[in-house]
């Protein structure tokens, strides 16, 4: 599994674990949501991510916070569990180096 190297501003350095961590929460939290069909908070997690994501560096996330605000919208459960399976990728193999 390769790595994915994001270069991060240093002054985010202390910010960023967190900022993963929370995105690993919204993980969980999606896959309850698509449980109880509540598209809304998928939503709501895929407009968060959309704006964040790239004011951390990680344009990744942004994209795929899009990708589930869109999806979302459709309830398209199908396309948010994939959404949501590259996003725990994308977290797994993220290597951050600040410079």
């Amino acid at each position: 599994m390769d790595k994915i190297t994001v270069q991060c501003d240093p002054d985010l350095e202390d910010l960023i674990p967190g900022y993963i961590n929370n995105r690993r929460k919204d993980i969980v939290t999606i896959q309850d949501c698509l449980g109880n069909n509540d598209f809304d908070k998928i939503r709501t997690i895929g407009h968060s991510m959309k704006g964040s994501g790239g004011g951390y560096g990680f344009d990744a996330i942004t994209v795929l916070g899009d990708r589930l605000e869109i999806a979302a919208l459709a309830s398209s459960s199908e396309e948010i569990n994939l959404a949501a399976r590259e996003l725990e990728d994308f977290i797994l193999r993220v290597e951050v180096v600040y410079s």
